[in-house]
């Protein structure tokens, strides 16, 4: 799951790396063997607050989140995500509603997203956009909102779903740590963000979810990972967000756990549809 979580943490929200980088060029250098195919499927995941993690003003907390993932990498990846989520703390409950849609190119070299976040029924935010890369002298983000501008990133990062495939692809070839810069269209769709990604030992337990206890898992490697979140620029040593989760070679994640600095949510995989796709050779 990319960014799971992502609504509680700003307009757009916040909501997925400097030590042993796989550098972008990796992805189109994989032999074919070697290729990262990220499985069309809806999930959903129950939230609940982390009572291993002492939490700052929050008493309770529950919600869902539903995710919806198609395509393939020769048409592109539609993504359809929506995250409530209720906090209770002194000053009475408060509902934050973060929906986002997003499209990625199969190639990874071009993005549109748009996020709709509120909280207790103040007024809905906005951000869309497109953004799209230009060889090696960074990419362009062109938004509609909030409001209509355009700007360029010399640097280079990657779009969420190839981070997932790097992400991946790293994890296969047994690194501890992976590192790369993400444009997700964060927050005000300004924002980028330095990624650091912990990856253990493959798991050989049974997984713990009842969704996932198929036969279409059984032969699947997955790995626990950790992904922390540092805004560029912000000089922070401590991550703005963090995100642990198990890690399926086809994209798909389970017992996800989001930190958030002052609490942390546990969200448990309820719901899992594999969807058709068609075969593809990129």
């Amino acid at each position: 799951m990319n960014r799971i979580g992502f609504g509680l943490l700003g307009s757009a929200g916040a909501a997925t790396l400097l030590l042993m980088a796989l550098p972008t060029a990796a992805l189109a250098q994989a032999k074919p063997g070697d290729r990262v195919v990220l499985v069309p499927h809806r999930a959903v995941y129950d939230l609940m607050l982390d009572d291993g993690k002492p939490a700052k003003n929050i008493e309770a907390a529950r919600g869902r989140i539903a995710f919806d993932f198609t395509g393939d990498a020769c048409e592109g990846y539609a993504l359809s995500f929506r995250q409530v989520t209720q906090l209770t703390s002194e000053g009475g409950p408060r509902t934050i509603d973060a929906r986002t849609t997003s499209f990625e190119a199969g190639d990874g070299q071009s993005y549109r997203f748009k996020t709709e976040s509120s909280a207790s029924g103040a007024p809905t935010e906005v951000v869309d956009g497109t953004a799209k890369k230009s060889g090696a002298d960074g990419y362009e983000v062109k938004l509609t909102a909030p409001k209509a501008e355009t700007h360029r990133e010399a640097g280079d990062a990657l779009f969420p779903n190839a981070q997932m495939k790097a992400l991946i692809l790293a994890a296969r070839a047994g690194q501890n740590t992976f590192s790369v810069r993400l444009y997700d269209g964060a927050n005000s769709g300004k924002e980028v963000y330095d990624t650091l990604s912990v990856i253990g030992k493959h798991i050989e337990t049974p997984p713990s979810e009842a969704p996932l206890r198929r036969p279409e898992f059984e032969k699947l490697t997955r790995w626990p990972v950790t992904v922390s979140y540092y805004k560029v620029g912000s000089g922070e040593v401590t991550p703005a967000y963090s995100i642990s989760f198990e890690l399926y070679e086809n994209g798909v994640t389970g017992a996800v756990r989001m930190d958030y600095g002052s609490f942390a949510l546990r969200g448990t995989l309820t719901r899992l549809d594999l969807l058709p796709h068609q075969d593809c050779a990129k």
